[in-house]
């Protein structure tokens, strides 16, 4: 095996679980898809729910001063936020996400935007995401990324029978990230701590919160343009545990 070959197997999970999705989707009326829908957005919740469990965690909040924990994932969703909403994160993600729709032929009605916003952040969050491809660069193991494709399988089949193709084009900026990351493992190694990591997936399952927010059309929250949070989380833990 080469160094890649599990955000390889990662896509080619998500094309499949979609494609998948898509074929029995379309067979489904109008309520059940609405239904679908929903349990993704409480699914959604719930995976979020998860992905904060450390901020509770007795090694994680040791790690740092007492009371910064919180200010720490604060300060980066609004540091991030900033510099998301400067850059304009959100229009130019939705702006792929419309390209991408125009190269599917998908009508402009349809939830193309909205299948490939959501499942892209929610393939590309979390811890797995990010140990597996630096595993993965390293050439110590795939089975991170195997069990992370197995989950993303079945999550976008799901995701796909109600929002469409654009869960498959999700595929697109889950490999760069990965294959960003698995570059990273490749050439310079472990260089994130645990701490630093269960920042970045604390921080990552807020956003989470706000796709499952709008899954369910309670809120709907430029998720887009917190992306920059999630670099800013392990920068900001390392400062805190450092110097505070």
């Amino acid at each position: 095996m080469f160094p890649g070959i599990g955000t390889i197997i990662n896509v080619v999970a998500i094309i499949v679980g979609a494609s998948t999705g898509v074929l029995v989707g379309n067979r489904l009326n109008i309520k059940t898809r609405i239904l679908l829908n929903d349990v993704l957005g409480l699914t959604t919740l719930l995976g979020a729910s998860l992905a904060v469990a450390p901020l509770w965690k007795a090694d994680f909040t040791l790690a740092f001063p007492s009371g910064w924990p919180l200010l720490i994932v604060l300060g980066s969703l609004v540091i991030g936020g900033v510099i998301g909403t400067v850059l304009k994160l959100e229009e130019k993600l939705d702006s792929f996400g419309e390209n991408l729709r125009k190269g599917f032929k998908a009508s402009s009605n349809s939830s193309f935007i909205e299948g490939f916003v959501s499942a892209s952040l929610l393939f590309a969050i979390g811890p797995l995401a990010i140990l597996g491809s630096i595993s993965d660069g390293m050439s110590s193991g795939i089975e991170q990324l195997l069990l992370k494709s197995t989950l993303d399988f079945f999550a976008a089949m799901a995701f796909a029978s109600s929002l469409g193709w654009g869960v498959a084009a999700a595929a697109i900026p889950v490999g760069i990230y990965q294959g960003i990351w698995t570059l990273i493992g490749l050439f310079l190694g472990q260089i994130l701590t645990s701490y630093q990591i269960e920042t970045m997936s604390i921080v990552g399952g807020t956003m989470l919160m706000a796709i499952g927010l709008r899954l369910l059309n309670v809120k709907k929250i430029a998720v887009g343009n917190l992306l920059p949070a999630l670099a800013i989380a392990p920068v900001m833990a390392f400062i805190v545990h450092s110097f505070l």
